[in-house]
């Protein structure tokens, strides 16, 4: 059985398809890939920037993906101008720091309507992460 949440999942969870939805499913995937990490209790997620909606709705997503849930308190969100999320492995001490790249801000920027909304998440959920975002992993010291 795979750990990867599927599209119909992630809509039936969420309540409907987004881009920020499918930018969650794609930065939690990208990063238990990266960081080598077990889904649900190895990792720890803090997000900034995505307080409110449309934004706040990658969290869902967040937590699809990587399981990562505020009931376990391992994903928290803080304030912040830019999104940006960090992942830490809590195994192998590894941080992922993941930046959206600024031609994926501009395409966002110019959704106006849910149907353009639907469209754009569509279109992101077959692009590769390495198009959409910068990643950073680094050792943390002990």
């Amino acid at each position: 059985m795979s750990n990867k949440i599927t599209l119909k999942e992630a809509i039936k969870f969420h309540g409907h398809l987004g881009p920020y939805l499918i930018l969650g499913l794609l930065a939690g995937e990208a990063a238990l890939k990266k960081l080598n990490c077990r889904k649900y209790f190895a990792l720890e997620v803090k997000v900034w920037g995505a307080t409110q909606k449309p934004k706040s709705c990658l969290i869902d997503g967040l937590q699809l993906s990587t399981g990562a849930t505020y009931g376990k308190g391992n994903i928290n969100k803080f304030d912040g101008r830019i999104i940006k999320v960090e992942f830490n492995n809590r195994e192998n001490q590894k941080q992922l720091n993941l930046n959206f790249k600024n031609s994926l801000m501009k395409r966002l920027e110019k959704v106006k309507t849910h149907q353009e909304a639907e469209l754009l998440a569509k279109q992101l959920s077959k692009t590769s992460h390495t198009k959409l975002f910068s990643l950073k992993l680094k050792a943390l010291s002990l």
